[in-house]
């Protein structure tokens, strides 16, 4: 089967077209979906993708978190779904509720673009088992509102309880507590994080590497481990 694999576009969403394009390069089919729809048409997994959804009023990801099409969202992923939240779409799935703590402004208050090394700290859930567990990747950042919070009960669930799916490497880039870059729920099948993995899926347009420029292409493991789930639950 190829995995369907719906792509939500808000308004002010930027990143929805590179995650339809992620989702194809690795061999699934992407589905254009609308904020004011209640159908998801079908799909085998969801990716709320990176943006200024609504212009980040009141909080980024804030007034996102209620548009209709999130009731269903919020269905699916309770029934198992695999979701995944980039960058805006993480800063969605706190406000929702969907995972725990909130994202605020970068601790130097500014705009931050840099290629971003990460260790994946869990690599037992549905957007992340096509890595390993340490393994460490490069994936593009670019926020103004990816400092990760949480009160102490909370930190010490995410970090007691494996919730924590990446770590940042080598710098923290906005103040997140514990070097927190993602998270996955208690079931694995949603993930968040800040960083864009649909930004890391074609030589020539990723991340700078070792072997040559622009030829970074670990976000490509995303979307295929969100398809092998697919293919697996089917």
């Amino acid at each position: 089967m190829t995995a369907r694999i719906g792509v939500i576009t808000f308004p002010g969403s930027l990143d929805d077209r590179d995650a339809q394009r992620a989702i194809r390069i690795a061999g699934g089919e992407p589905v254009a979906l609308w904020h004011g729809s209640h159908d998801l048409e079908g799909v085998d997994a969801l990716v709320l993708p990176g943006g200024f959804s609504y212009g980040d009023y009141l909080r980024a990801g804030a007034i996102a978190a209620l548009a209709p099409i999130m009731a269903e969202v919020k269905d699916a992923a309770s029934a198992g779904m695999p979701v995944l939240g980039i960058c805006n779409g993480f800063q969605m799935l706190v406000e929702a509720h969907l995972l725990p703590g909130g994202l605020i402004r970068n601790a130097h208050q500014q705009f931050i673009r840099r290629d971003q090394r990460l260790r994946v700290e869990n690599a037992d859930t549905a957007w992340t088992s096509d890595f390993s567990e340490g393994q460490e990747i490069v994936i593009p950042l670019k926020n103004a509102d990816g400092g990760y919070i949480a009160d102490a009960e909370t930190l010490a669930r995410v970090e007691g309880e494996g919730l924590v799916a990446f770590r940042y490497l080598g710098v923290n880039p906005n103040g997140s507590l514990d070097d927190i870059a993602g998270l996955t729920n208690e079931r694995g099948n949603v993930v968040g994080l800040m960083p864009h993995p649909e930004h890391a899926v074609e030589p020539g347009f990723g991340p700078d590497t070792s072997v040559a420029m622009r030829s970074g292409v670990d976000g490509v493991g995303f979307f295929r481990s969100a398809i092998a789930a697919a293919v697996a639950a089917a």
